[in-house]
C-alpha cells in the first residue's frame, strides 16, 4: 500500500513503520492517523510480521504532537468526536494488537506523540528524546489516552505533575520514571530495538498474543485480569506451539515455533 505520511517495510520478521512528516516534526493529523491504522492492521495480519517497530523520520522527533491547525476551531461536540475517533482508530487499536509493538522514540514525543508511544507495548528512547504532555498550556487536556496511560506507567503523582505543568522530561528521567525501558545513543536506537525484536521472535507468537491480552485485561474496567489469564493459559495448551515448546524442552533442544 502506498502512503503519503508514513512508510512501512518488512524484513526478517520485523515491520518498521515510520511517521514521515519531518517538516511538521511528524505531527499527527487525521490522514496520518488513518494511514497508521492501516499499516498496523496490515502488519498485524501479515504472516511475515512477528514484531512491529514504530518510529519517526529524521533526528528531531518521534512525533511532536497533534496537528493543532486541524482542530483549533472545533466545537465541544467536534472535540469529543475527535478524541473518540482517534482512540478507537489508532491508540486503543495499537495497544490491543496481538503483534508486539515497540516504540523507538527518537527525539520529541509530545502530546499525541507521547500518547502514541504509550499505546505501544513498550518504549525505547534515544538519549536526545524529550517527552511530555503539554496540552494544558493550550487550554485542553490529553485526549488520546494520556490521562489514563501515563499514570499507569509512572504513577498518579508524577502523571499529575507532568500534565499540570505541561513540562518535558528527558530520556534519563523517563527511564527513571519507568516511562521507557531503555535509553540508547540515537544512531543505535533502531538496531537496539531490532535486537529486542529478535529475542521476542525466538518465542511463541501465539503465547505472546495471549500474554498481551492478559496483561491488558488488568487495566480494563469491569474485567478480572486473573480470569483472563486463566483462560489464556488454558488456550495455550491447545496450540501446536505448546506441544513443540514442551517437547523441545524435554528433548533438550531449541524449539521451532510455527505460531499455530
Amino acid at each position: 500500500m502506498n502512503y503519503e505520511n508514513i512508510t512501512s517495510s518488512t524484513f526478517n520478521g520485523i515491520t518498521t513503520i515510520k511517521i514521515d512528516r519531518p517538516k511538521k516534526l511528524n505531527a499527527l493529523n487525521k490522514a496520518t492517523i488513518e494511514e497508521l491504522h492501516n499499516a498496523f492492521n496490515d502488519a498485524n495480519n501479515s504472516k511475515d510480521t512477528k514484531v512491529i517497530i514504530l518510529t519517526g523520520s529524521g533526528e528531531k522527533a518521534f512525533v511532536a504532537g497533534a496537528d493543532i491547525s486541524e482542530f483549533a476551531d472545533f466545537s465541544v461536540e467536534e472535540g469529543g468526536k475527535l478524541a473518540a475517533q482517534g482512540q478507537n482508530l489508532l491508540f486503543n487499536f495499537v495497544e490491543n494488537l496481538s503483534t508486539p509493538v515497540i516504540a523507538a522514540v527518537n527525539g520529541f514525543a509530545l502530546g499525541g506523540g507521547l500518547e502514541l508511544a504509550m499505546a505501544c507495548h513498550f518504549r525505547v528512547a534515544s538519549n536526545n528524546a524529550k517527552m511530555g504532555l503539554p496540552e494544558t498550556s493550550l487550554g485542553v487536556i490529553p485526549g488520546y489516552g494520556g490521562t489514563q496511560r501515563l499514570p499507569q506507567l509512572v504513577g498518579k503523582g508524577r502523571a499529575m505533575e507532568m500534565i499540570m505543568t505541561a513540562g518535558m522530561i528527558d530520556a534519563a528521567q523517563a527511564l527513571h520514571y519507568g516511562l521507557v525501558n531503555h535509553v540508547t545513543e540515537q544512531d543505535e536506537l533502531i538496531e537496539f530495538c531490532e535486537k529486542i525484536a529478535n529475542k521476542i521472535m525466538r518465542n511463541s507468537s501465539v503465547a505472546i498474543a495471549e500474554a498481551i491480552r492478559a496483561i491488558n485485561a488488568n487495566y480494563k474496567d469491569g474485567i478480572n485480569g486473573y480470569d483472563v489469564e486463566i483462560e489464556a493459559f488454558g488456550n495455550c495448551f491447545g496450540t501446536e506451539d505448546f506441544t513443540e515448546g514442551t517437547t523441545a524442552f524435554l528433548e533438550k533442544r531449541k524449539a521451532e515455533f510455527t505460531g499455530k
